[in-house]
């Protein structure tokens, strides 16, 4: 990656292989390759799954992207070609249980300071929530995901789930629910 290439948005580099740089794509796939395997995460269990995956979402991103609009955001676009690849291998392999392995990868620590006893505190905390992402019904668990974890917003949401706003507030607020009344349940 050149520096030029390094300080060049998402949209820019979409936009420049449109064009035909087709180096500017290697520069997209080396910046959402982390971003889009963590995402899998949480819906396929088995890395060998993630990565056949991983290489069907930039074979198609890259095949589709003459019909990317740069004038929009471009991860939004990307995260719709891999959720909706993750949900086709979840339908494929219905008989398959999920879990979340790895969970530290998922979440990036705090710092605290007082590092020992906060790191103890901050593991015990991922793994209640690691336990109640697992028990959450898929369409409050993606969204969970895609807001506090992947950090997009709502409307990002909604175009990737193709869901109207309203539907991404509401499925947040019953999944918060839902979490409190687990982890109320657990604490008493």
């Amino acid at each position: 990656m050149t520096e030029s290439e390094a300080v060049l948005s998402d949209e820019e580099l979409a936009h420049r292989v449109q064009e035909g740089e087709s180096a500017a794509f290697g520069v997209i796939m080396e910046r959402y390759a982390t971003r889009l395997t963590r995402y899998g995460r949480r819906y396929l269990a088995r890395d060998e799954d993630i990565e056949d995956v991983m290489q069907d979402v930039f074979l198609k991103t890259y095949q589709n992207i003459q019909s990317y609009n740069s004038t929009y955001r471009f991860s939004p676009w990307i995260y719709r070609i891999a959720h909706n690849a993750f949900v086709n291998v979840l339908r494929k392999h219905k008989h398959r249980t999920f879990e979340f392995y790895d969970f530290d990868t998922l979440v990036s620590p705090l710092s605290f300071a007082q590092p020992d006893e906060m790191e103890v505190e901050s593991a015990k905390l991922a793994k209640v929530i690691e336990e109640h992402l697992s028990e959450l019904a898929p369409k409050y668990r993606e969204v969970i995901v895609l807001h506090y974890f992947e950090e997009l917003s709502y409307d990002e949401i909604a175009e990737v789930l193709h869901i109207p706003i309203g539907t991404v507030g509401v499925r947040l607020r019953r999944a918060r629910i839902e979490l409190k009344k687990t982890l109320k349940a657990k604490i008493l």
